[in-house]
């Protein structure tokens, strides 16, 4: 049987490939690194991989469908919906979905369970590996919201975390200035 975080893959894929995907580039330039650092993350921290690795594959996809504001809702109703298609267990589901629900660094909800951190910080450092591209498409070259973005995210990062990007934070506000 194929695993689940394959089949959560390949969906996310194909959404990321139609014409009407939001953000086209987003499964390389996003995804992949995300669930890259969720794994290594999870690897270091003795967390439940699987559901890291599922929640980071599915976390942006309301973003894709449209939905940037309230993408994490959207994202964690159609892991829901998609995991149920897949016969997944329910506990797990609410465990996926409290990953994509609480992963935004611009909304104040705590992170309480190592796999939701993980999350959150796997996005939160992705987005320096790509901060011309955050600029350019997310905020349509706005320096300052950009900065404001990378710094909300770097603050809430777990103080392990910090220091990965620490460096790349401080070549952004200069470049950002």
């Amino acid at each position: 049987m194929e695993k689940i975080a394959e089949k959560v893959k390949e969906f996310v894929k194909k959404e990321c490939e139609k014409p009407e995907a939001c953000y086209k580039g987003a499964y390389e330039e996003h995804f992949i690194p995300v669930v890259k650092y969720s794994l290594e993350l999870a690897e270091k921290e003795n967390a439940d991989k699987e559901i890291v690795e599922i929640a980071a594959w599915i976390h942006d996809i309301g973003s894709i469908k449209g939905d940037p504001r309230e993408h994490h809702i959207l994202s964690s109703k159609i892991a829901e919906d998609l995991l149920k298609s897949l016969n997944y267990p329910q506990d797990k589901i609410e465990q996926v979905k409290y990953c994509i629900l609480s992963h935004r660094a611009s909304k104040n909800i705590k992170r309480e369970t190592k796999e939701a951190q993980i999350l959150a910080d796997a996005d939160t450092i992705s987005h320096f590996d790509n901060v011309e591209g955050i600029l350019k498409r997310v905020f349509k070259n706005d320096k300052a919201r950009t900065l404001a973005k990378l710094e909300r995210g770097y603050n809430k990062l777990s103080d392990d975390e910090k220091t990965l990007v620490k460096d790349k934070l401080e070549k952004a506000r200069q470049e950002l200035r």
